[in-house]
């Protein structure tokens, strides 16, 4: 493909674009963790597997809006599989894309045949041109990393997938007949309105335990979610690090107290939601 050409084309990706687009380096797949993996997958309505067939490293004049130490390639590649969404996906895609420059300032080499994967939008009216939906969203191709995706889509395209939590609703607490016995519940909002809520169980002698339900009727067998699942995610990465005081509004002071601690015990069992990228 002559080089003019493809600039040609690049200038008609940049108007559909937009030239402030944002950085959009490619990350190992080794860096990202499950809740890098899991923001980018359920933001992202195209996955796409491609492989690089041209990359035109775009002059100053013609990438405004470039971050400093970054170089903005205009990129033709192949289609090699569609992971996700835009079943009318042409077989060759146009984008763009800001690859970080090396330790002395010089813009990156990109080789033809390189094989990633793309989180995108499509372009309205343009069939051949996808939009990266934030930085990192052009990551290196491996068959695992492909696989954890599929894996993520599919867990989150099920009936029963577990909805975004959006906030903490009231909670109430019941001591037990013994000293040392108690019952906490706390209840979650949801975009889609789902019942979801937290109960906190204390035996005496026995460390708490916790379990989340799904639905309005608390199972005696409900369990906390397994790590790196989108439930895990759901509320490891949704909930806030302390109780509202509105949750607890209206309760008697220490039975408000006994909530608290309750609630820190779900969010010490959870662990931390670890991110390897700045979310944008």
């Amino acid at each position: 493909m002559r080089p003019s050409y493809i600039l040609t084309s690049a200038a008609i990706v940049l108007a559909a674009i937009g030239v402030s687009a944002e950085s959009q380096a490619p990350a190992a797949a080794t860096q990202l963790t499950y809740a890098d993996l899991v923001d980018l997958a359920l933001a992202a309505p195209v996955a796409v597997h491609i492989e690089v067939r041209d990359a035109v490293r775009l002059r100053n004049e013609r990438a405004t809006g470039v971050e400093a130490g970054r170089t903005r390639f205009y990129i033709e590649a192949d289609v090699l599989s569609l992971i996700r969404g835009a079943q009318g996906l042409t077989s060759e895609i146009r984008y763009l894309v800001d690859l970080p420059n090396d330790a002395r300032g010089r813009p990156p080499k990109l080789r033809d045949e390189s094989q990633f994967i793309l989180l995108a939008t499509t372009v309205p009216g343009r069939p051949g041109e996808v939009r990266l939906i934030g930085p990192e969203a052009q990551l290196p191709y491996t068959p695992e990393l492909a696989d954890r995706l599929r894996q993520v889509l599919r867990q989150a395209a099920q009936a029963d997938a577990p909805p975004k939590i959006t906030g903490i609703g009231h909670a109430f607490h019941v001591p037990g007949t013994l000293p040392g016995e108690s019952e906490t519940q706390i209840f979650l909002e949801t975009a889609d309105n789902r019942p979801v809520s937290l109960t906190v169980l204390r035996r005496p002698g026995q460390p708490p335990r916790w379990a989340v339900a799904l639905s309005e009727i608390v199972d005696n067998a409900a369990r906390p979610p397994e790590p790196n699942t989108l439930l895990w995610y759901s509320l490891a990465c949704n909930l806030p690090p302390a109780l509202p005081p509105e949750s607890v509004a209206g309760i008697e002071p220490s039975q408000a107290q006994a909530i608290r601690a309750d609630y820190r015990v779900v969010i010490e069992g959870l662990g931390p939601c670890a991110r390897n990228r700045a979310r944008r």
